[in-house]
């Protein structure tokens, strides 16, 4: 419908450069090739009420990030807005933005507000919740930066902040404080400073581009930033950590390609949370960045009534390697203001692992971990599979809760 077509004014600073739309298939050429192989075992998303829009316009990812829904009339489009959704839209509108790409905003089911698509990027009234232990920087990201933009925690590793925008503004958002706000934007006078601490720390190896979503800044950008840290010779590891591939597939473009395999190695980390977000789009995007030799993750939010479930998460995973993205992580729910409602307890997620580890391949079954709160880092948990140690007799459960003696020599 055109007057969805035309609703959000474009960014404050359109990210991009020009560039043909291309995400699938040639701008105009309709209809698709058919997929084959394993592609095909993944369908194109829905279109919802841009069904009438042109190919061309789709799978430009500009058209996307200029159309987001940012208001509660531009949603009344797409859904049927609850009353709860609705207050909540309201009163959580100066504290943290809505912000949905069309593309991300047809895989919502439009009945149901409790569709995991939707929990994830509608406000809903849990965010008004404050809890005692919420914290406005669960991680102590702006306690551990020596220089702004640089969280340095780790001794060989730093996270670079590169923007303050994402195409999909996820309600479960752990950087709630700055992303969505102008005022966090990392100029370039920011970056500049924060490359050259990189330059003058040898101890650092590898660095985390992140931000916001690094994937919303240009090529030309997003390929100045990689040179420049490719150039310092101490420096070994490159890491994009994008939820592009989840919610605007279409960045994924033959030049953004281009641009990051010149850098190798790069090491894409993305963030899909639900089997709904693997579409044919999304396998298209890892896809090409897999063929350009970028070793994909992906790190999962344990959310409560999106992925607390074994069978989801196993689903999630076996499509995840369908798209030859590892899976890397899941995490424990950040103690970030406005997120309570999405915690599951920790014992959530062991008994997710516990119902993976040895009912599936190993590389279906990631880490799970809670990130500290006040910067303590990632601590890994896991089921405990040591019943009792004996000096060198050790006891041992394996996944269908058998004990088996171990004896070293």
């Amino acid at each position: 419908m055109s007057d969805v077509a035309s609703w959000a004014e474009p960014e404050e600073e359109p990210p991009g450069h020009d560039e043909p739309a291309a995400a699938g298939w040639a701008p105009g050429r309709e209809p698709a090739p058919p997929r084959t192989g394993v592609a095909a075992r993944f369908a194109p998303g829905p279109r919802g009420p841009w069904h009438d829009v042109s190919d061309a316009q789709w799978n430009d990812w500009h058209w996307q990030q200029q159309r987001r829904i940012t208001r509660l009339d531009q949603l009344e489009e797409v859904i049927r807005v609850s009353p709860d959704e609705r207050r909540a839209i309201v009163e959580t509108a100066s504290e943290f933005h809505m912000g949905i790409t069309p593309y991300y905003a047809a895989l919502m089911d439009r009945d149901d507000p409790r569709c995991p698509i939707r929990l994830q990027a509608v406000p809903t009234l849990g965010e008004r919740v404050l809890l005692p232990m919420d914290l406005e920087d669960p991680l102590a990201e702006e306690r551990d930066m020596p220089v702004p933009g640089i969280t340095h925690r780790y001794p060989d590793r730093v996270l670079l902040y590169t923007t303050h925008n994402c195409p999909v503004y996820c309600r479960h958002c752990t950087r709630k404080r700055k992303v969505s706000d102008p005022t966090s934007a990392a100029a370039k006078r920011q970056i500049d400073a924060a490359i050259d601490y990189v330059a003058r720390t040898p101890a650092i190896r590898d660095v985390v581009i992140s931000g916001g979503d690094p994937l919303s800044l240009s090529d030309d950008r997003l390929d100045d930033i990689l040179g420049r840290l490719r150039a310092i010779p101490h420096v070994e590891v490159l890491r994009l950590h994008t939820r592009n591939l989840a919610t605007l597939p279409q960045r994924v473009t033959p030049d953004l390609v281009r641009a990051i395999r010149g850098h190798h190695p790069v090491y894409v980390n993305t963030h899909f949370n639900h089997p709904k977000e693997c579409t044919a789009e999304a396998f298209d995007a890892c896809a090409r960045l897999a063929d350009a030799g970028c070793a994909l993750g992906n790190q999962m939010v344990l959310l409560k009534g999106v992925n607390d479930d074994p069978a989801i998460v196993r689903e999630l995973n076996h499509r995840l390697l369908l798209m030859r993205v590892r899976p890397y992580y899941i995490y424990q729910c950040d103690l970030a203001q406005g997120i309570s409602h999405f915690r599951t307890p920790i014992e959530t997620g062991l008994t997710i692992v516990e119902a993976l580890r040895g009912h599936t391949s190993g590389l279906a079954v990631p880490h799970f971990v809670v990130d500290a709160p006040g910067g303590g880092g990632k601590i890994a948990l896991c089921p405990d599979a040591v019943v009792r140690r004996d000096g060198k007799r050790w006891v041992l459960r394996n996944y269908e809760g058998e004990e088996f003696e171990y004896v070293e020599a």
